[in-house]
Order: C-alpha cells, then sequence, then structure tokens
C-alpha cells in the first residue's frame, strides 16, 4: 500500500487495520472528489469485476456495482444461488475461476469472518480481492463511507464524540470504525444492551447508557439489530429495546443541533430509531448510502493504481 502523487494505491482491501491513517484520508479525500466532479479518471486498459455475494445486500452491493460502472469497468454478472457452489465448489475455487478467466477485482461479501486470508496468500490467484462484509468481522468500505460522512460534516475527527449504539457484538461496521476512529483521535462511547457488548472493546471506549452522553455527541452512530446472528433479541420485545436503547423523539431533541445520526442500514424503523427521524434534518443515513458509492470509486481506483 503506497501512496504516488496524492493517490492511494493498493494490492486489496480486506480489513482497516491494514490503511494507514494517511491511506484512510487519501481514500476519503479522493471519494469527495468523485462526489464534486473534481477527479479525474481514465482506464488504461479494459478492466473486469466482479461482486460475489454470498450474504444479502442491497447498499453494498448496488453501491459496488454503481461505483464499477461509473468508472468504466466491465461488471460480470455472478448469482451465487445459480453458481457452482450448489455443486460444492468452495470460496476459493470460485475465485481461482475468475482470476483464471482474468477478472480483476473481486468484492466478496461472506458469512465466514476472514474468509479472505487464504485468497490474498494464493500465489495463483491474481484478482485483487476487496471485502464487502466478512460475517461479523469487518467491512471496510462501510467504514470508509462513514468516516466520508463524518468527515465532510466536520473536516476533522479529532477530539468529536461519537456513539456507537446498538448490536456492536455481531456488528463487523462497529468493529471496522471503533479502531479507526480512535486511531484518528475520536473520543468513543458504547451504548445498548450489555448482552451485546463485550469487555475487548473497552480499549476504545466507554459503555453508557445513552441518556446520559446524548447531549454531548457530535455523532449518534446506531447498528442494526442483527436478528440473523443470534438467536434472540436478548429478550427484548421491538418496543422495549426502542424505549431503552433505539433514537426516540425524545431523546433526538436533546441532540445538539450540529451533531448528526448515522445508521449503515437497512434501517429496523421504530427498533433502533423512530420511523420519523430516518430522513430527519440532522439525520445523514441518505447521505451516507449516496457517499457509499463515491468512495467505493475511490477503493477500486486505489485497486487499480495497485495493479497499474
Amino acid at each position: 500500500m503506497t501512496i504516488t502523487n496524492g493517490q492511494v494505491s493498493l494490492k486489496h482491501l480486506v480489513t482497516m487495520e491494514t490503511l494507514s491513517n494517511e491511506e484512510v484520508l487519501g481514500l476519503i479525500e479522493r471519494g469527495i472528489a468523485f462526489k464534486n466532479g473534481s477527479a479525474d479518471f481514465d482506464l488504461d486498459r479494459q478492466y473486469f469485476a466482479a461482486n460475489l455475494f454470498f450474504e444479502s445486500s442491497t447498499r453494498t452491493h448496488k453501491s459496488f456495482e454503481v461505483a464499477e460502472k461509473k468508472l468504466g469497468l466491465d461488471v460480470i454478472e455472478f448469482d451465487a444461488k445459480a453458481s457452482s457452489v450448489n455443486k460444492g465448489e468452495t470460496l476459493y475455487d470460485t475465485i481461482l475461476t475468475m482470476s483464471a478467466l482474468g477478472v480483476d477485482i473481486c468484492v466478496v461479501r461472506h458469512s465466514e469472518v476472514d474468509y479472505y486470508k487464504e485468497l490474498i496468500d494464493s500465489r495463483t490467484i491474481q484478482t485483487a480481492i476487496v471485502n464487502g462484509g466478512d460475517g461479523s468481522g469487518q467491512h471496510p468500505s462501510q467504514c470508509l463511507l462513514d468516516l466520508m460522512t463524518i468527515y465532510q460534516e466536520f473536516g476533522r475527527f479529532e477530539d468529536l464524540k461519537i456513539c456507537i449504539a446498538g448490536d456492536i457484538t455481531h456488528s463487523r461496521v462497529a468493529k471496522s470504525n471503533m479502531q479507526i476512529l480512535k486511531r484518528l483521535g475520536a473520543q468513543l462511547y458504547f451504548a445498548g444492551p450489555e448482552e451485546w457488548y463485550s469487555s475487548e472493546f473497552d480499549i476504545y471506549g466507554q459503555h453508557i447508557a445513552i441518556e446520559d452522553i446524548i447531549e454531548d455527541l457530535d455523532v449518534l452512530m446506531l447498528l442494526r439489530v442483527q436478528h440473523e446472528r443470534h438467536d434472540s433479541a436478548a429478550g427484548f420485545s421491538k418496543e422495549t429495546y426502542h424505549d431503552r436503547f433505539g433514537l426516540t423523539q425524545e431523546k433526538y431533541e436533546r441532540l445538539k443541533e450540529s451533531a448528526i445520526i448515522m445508521h449503515p442500514a437497512p434501517v429496523n424503523r421504530d427498533v433502533e430509531i423512530a420511523d420519523q427521524l430516518v430522513e430527519a434534518p440532522q439525520s445523514r443515513i441518505v447521505a451516507q448510502m449516496q457517499n457509499g458509492v463515491y468512495v467505493r470509486m475511490a477503493i477500486l481506483e486505489a485497486i487499480l493504481n495497485g495493479k497499474a
């Protein structure tokens, strides 16, 4: 990973841990340039990309597809349900096939944490791997679009008070964000059920009741309750969770005027956030989705820079 002439070059992007602060800021600034229409980009040859999603996705999958097409890449269709995976083919062999066919970039979402390790360690596989989410592990492109959204709002990360609230243990978004936000100088807090919090996160921030910190926050980052990753909602009904841990109208009115609300989506309305607040003036949920296209253009460009 390098920065040349102000542009980031990457071989793969599988975790935020491998990015330096300079590379993170370089990708954010390039994403903003794409959004503003001030980024020049030309392909030096034909490039192929494939999006291999083995878990359901709307935003990440289609955001990468739009980003790829905006950059002029040829997108190879892939449907996991109609692939040789149904015949017992492993993920490794699927990617090996894509590499042999000349696919330059594979964006992969898979339920297995760290699925990418054997792919990027392979001497045979030549395709670049971009992690679109690995189980409850990491989600680097979501993290970068979140960072871009915060940076556009405040122009900095240092000393911002940010609370990550909700289903923290099962959230790859939370894990990616807490690591890099701490490194960039933000002051972190965590809120939500004790059952969905682990002491391993204490090195990044403090677990606290949302009511005790909400008036001081710059960013309230809500997380989806991931019903598919645990057997029950820790005994909470929809209404009970919303009242105790979600963003209600009453809590919203206690936010500073400059504070913003974020959520990686899909949103469980009236669970993590009151229905009427999803598009409220201080919500940046739609902006996050928009920024996702542009920061993913920056990621893909960085991968192409690495290949060049």
